[in-house]
């Protein structure tokens, strides 16, 4: 598949793939935000469009630029209508070269602009990497602050929309790595909204990885003024339980969500965990709910090795060891690269696989 991956090319495969996905990981799976005076329901890719569009109207030096992002309204429509609105001064379509976009990004950045670059697919941001490691992470650095990097760079993720090889990856982990980069991935529509305007407010590089597979679920979107004491940094739990924390980002959410269902099912109260910040991780926030149920499961997408499940782990480990009842165990990607559409169910963490993790954890006895 080129560049240009039409719309219709992946509806149609979304729709043959994903549909009994969107049945089970509804409307419910997301709690509803707590002003429902103030909300409507939307899909990802329509909460992540109203965030853009009231962020370019609240910031005239926001630029959204990138790759089919101005008349086609980008290949998932995120951008959907915004340069029509705005003009094509400030939404402009760029060539298909990532470096470039990045490039212009950090000269845009330096001259006091709020870029916003759509990178098309995850899978397209490698030749953007050395722009975006020694240039868009390191410049506030070497100018000693003189030079902030307001980047908000968003980056369509993960599998589960039967793409082929470069269309699908999880590069959370690399992103993470890099000194300087925020890292952040909602989980929903209300996620999505408040955390995608939030980014576009710091002055820092943000990282935005966005699920593709979750751009069509529908949930309730706070768009009022005042979201009701709605936080956009740290982790947040989704589901309160007892025995035992399942953490997830991104995708991998409504997946635990799934399984804690299931689990309650059997009398086995899970608390689902969503990150949400990958970098910088809520310590506190994890810490927190591990000491309360005591037990841990990470999932992610990602392959297993140095992927940021170990980060997780180690995080709880070092400040939960004490009262942990068994080892963090970790349910993941394989070590092989990211596959083509016809293998991913073969690949991401799925609910069997989770859920034998829980019991493996749950079954732990000490020596």
């Amino acid at each position: 598949m080129s560049e240009h991956t039409t719309l219709s090319d992946l509806e149609a495969a979304q729709d043959n793939t994903a549909a009994a996905d969107v049945q089970q990981e509804s409307v419910q799976n997301f709690p509803e935000p707590a002003d429902a005076r103030a909300t409507e329901t939307m899909s990802m890719q329509q909460a992540l469009n109203r965030a853009l569009a009231e962020v370019m109207t609240e910031n005239p030096r926001a630029l959204i630029l990138g790759e089919d992002v101005g008349q086609l309204g980008g290949v998932f429509r995120i951008t959907d209508g915004l340069q029509k609105k705005f003009g094509e001064a400030r939404v402009f379509d760029t060539p298909l070269a990532e470096s470039g976009i990045l490039g212009m990004s950090v000269g845009l950045a330096m001259a006091g602009y709020h870029p916003i670059p759509e990178v098309q697919f995850d899978g397209f941001a490698y030749p953007a990497v050395n722009q975006i490691i020694c240039q868009v992470g390191r410049m506030n650095y070497r100018s000693r602050g003189k030079l902030p990097m307001p980047i908000t760079l968003r980056v369509p993720s993960f599998g589960g929309i039967r793409a082929p090889e470069h269309h699908g990856e999880s590069l959370e982990a690399m992103f993470a790595h890099v000194p300087g980069l925020k890292v952040v991935s909602p989980s929903g529509p209300n996620e999505a909204y408040h955390l995608l305007k939030y980014a576009a407010t710091r002055q820092d590089p943000v990282i935005f990885m966005e699920p593709k597979s979750r751009y069509w679920q529908k949930g309730p979107v706070n768009t009022g003024a005042d979201a009701a004491g709605y936080s956009p940094t740290g982790s947040r739990v989704v589901r309160e339980g007892k025995h035992l924390t399942l953490v997830a980002w991104g995708a991998m959410v409504a997946r635990c969500l799934q399984v804690a269902e299931l689990a309650a099912e059997d009398g086995i109260e899970i608390e689902v965990l969503d990150l949400r910040w990958l970098k910088p991780i809520d310590a506190e926030g994890l810490a927190a709910s591990v000491a309360k149920t005591r037990r841990a499961v990470v999932v992610h997408e990602a392959p297993r090795t140095s992927g940021l499940g170990a980060e997780v782990a180690s995080i709880i480990t070092e400040r939960c060891f004490g009262t942990l009842k068994a080892p963090v165990e970790r349910v993941t990607g394989f070590d092989v690269p990211y596959p083509s559409g016809d293998l991913e169910d073969e690949y991401i963490p799925n609910i069997d696989r989770i859920l034998y993790g829980i019991q493996r954890v749950l079954e732990y006895r000490r020596g």
